[in-house]
């Protein structure tokens, strides 16, 4: 028979519970080889609003041996990131973001300015927070560029409101990442914790 005894529930909440809203999203060289706008890397810390920690999936594979479907283990796969994003009236993110999938593949031309993988993908990460301010997990997105832009709807009677897009990337894969492992003297550089002025 289950015990219903919140006491013991409670007693295993020894943290209090992790908190969805204290996270923050960086990509170190968001502008490097797209030509992206000076101050993009720490405006996207500072105005990436909603994002996810990844999922893990295994694909399965099925086999029927005399009317029995048995599942054995597949491979791997990475889903998609998507990350919200605050627009300011400078447009700064957005338009770093324009022009790292117009290198990709251009407007007009059909044309790709940025070959190499090694030039046109970036790392990224997202850190979760505990309410001490302290990085409590971090992920990494390997290899990631952009896929999608979402737009931004209009209207004149939407008051009281400020405009936002989502931007989605593929990547590698990701990792669960020490923090300290990447730290450096430079604030835009060291990560979510540098950047807002966060310390353990």
């Amino acid at each position: 028979m289950a015990e219903f005894n919140v006491a013991n529930f409670r007693s295993q909440m020894v943290g209090d519970g992790a908190r969805p809203n204290l996270f923050s999203c960086t990509i170190p060289d968001l502008t490097v080889n797209v030509n992206g706008e000076t101050g993009s890397e720490v405006a996207f810390n500072f105005m990436a609003r909603a994002a996810q920690l990844p999922g893990s999936t295994v694909n399965q594979i099925p086999v029927n041996y005399f009317g029995r479907e048995l599942k054995f283990s597949g491979n791997r796969i990475f889903t998609e990131w998507t990350v919200t994003i605050i627009n300011d009236e400078d447009f700064k993110i957005r338009n770093t973001f324009e022009k790292w999938m117009s290198a990709l593949n251009s407007h007009v031309g059909n044309l790709r300015s940025l070959v190499s993988p090694l030039t046109y993908q970036k790392d990224g990460y997202v850190t979760q927070f505990g309410k001490a301010g302290n990085v409590i997990k971090e992920y990494k997105f390997v290899g990631m560029f952009p896929i999608d832009i979402s737009p931004i709807e209009l209207d004149w009677g939407a008051n009281d409101a400020i405009e936002e897009f989502a931007v989605t990337f593929a990547y590698q894969w990701w990792e669960s990442t020490n923090p300290a492992s990447r730290a450096t003297t430079d604030s835009t550089q060291a990560g979510p914790s540098a950047a807002l002025g966060i310390t353990s």
